[in-house]
């Protein structure tokens, strides 16, 4: 399922087929709600439930949200009560028709002893999934950068595990005590890997992401990983990649392919 909120990397007015797109992706979430996680395990489950963990579940994506989290959420919010082991329950099921893909933590070879969060990070396999369960459109998203932020990080965790896959390789996530956090962390079977900071674009941003990246690579001990292969800040905006005088790539989503 293609995203259907932006074009290019930024979101437009909704034309003809951005509407079938819009209504595929609200079609397709009822499907999940009332007929697809059904299917999964064979357990009859209320549609009105599954509707309201999407919601929750969208709300933390890209964040390391335990299941107690979204319970406490889901009360708050959503007025459901769901026991964790009722929450676990359905996000296997979603795993196994893949609509959700969490993204596991990666362990480097550090000089420093700084303990490492060792949680999943909650993604959905496509960010239309979110929106849809969100009931946003395109304008929506743009009234409200803070979410369209993590539903483009959702977009670009989909782009690079298919990337990463067509070439032996993993999608993780970096997170430390210290609060130290890396989006994305491309690790090829060969033990070649490269740092991804996800940001929408702007001077600020990027410089930001810049930075976190150069503050982990200095971390990890070469003596025992390989040289660590390249450090990128990924943008939602720019027709052209290219790279800084410090080394970092600054690559927008539209020319990942290339």
């Amino acid at each position: 399922m293609a995203f259907l909120c932006c074009r290019g990397g930024w979101p437009l007015s909704l034309g003809m087929d951005d509407e079938i797109a819009l209504d595929q992706a609200f079609d397709y979430v009822d499907a999940v709600e009332h007929r697809d996680i059904q299917k999964s395990d064979g357990v009859e489950r209320e549609p009105s439930r599954v509707h309201r963990l999407l919601r929750s579940y969208a709300r933390h994506q890209g964040t390391q949200a335990t299941l107690s989290v979204i319970k406490q959420d889901l009360s708050s919010n959503e007025g459901e009560s769901f026991d964790t082991d009722t929450i676990a329950s359905y996000i296997k099921a979603l795993k196994r028709i893949f609509v959700v893909e969490d993204v596991e933590a990666w362990n480097p070879n550090r000089r420093s002893k700084t303990a490492i969060r060792s949680s999943d990070t909650r993604y959905f396999i496509d960010p239309s999934i979110a929106t849809a369960a969100l009931g946003l459109g395109p304008n929506d998203l743009v009234n409200d950068l803070n979410t369209f932020g993590l539903v483009f990080e959702t977009l670009c965790m989909r782009d690079l595990r298919v990337y990463a896959d067509a070439n032996d390789g993993k999608v993780y996530h970096y997170r430390d005590k210290n609060g130290l956090e890396c989006d994305a962390v491309i690790h090829l079977r060969n033990g070649r890997y490269g740092l991804i900071e996800i940001k929408l674009g702007g001077d600020r941003l990027i410089e930001e992401g810049a930075k976190t990246l150069k503050a982990l690579s200095a971390k990890i001990d070469t003596d025992k990983m390989k040289t660590l292969s390249f450090l990128m800040v990924l943008t939602a905006v720019g027709e052209y990649a290219y790279r800084r005088e410090d080394g970092v790539l600054i690559v927008p989503i539209g020319t990942l392919k290339d």
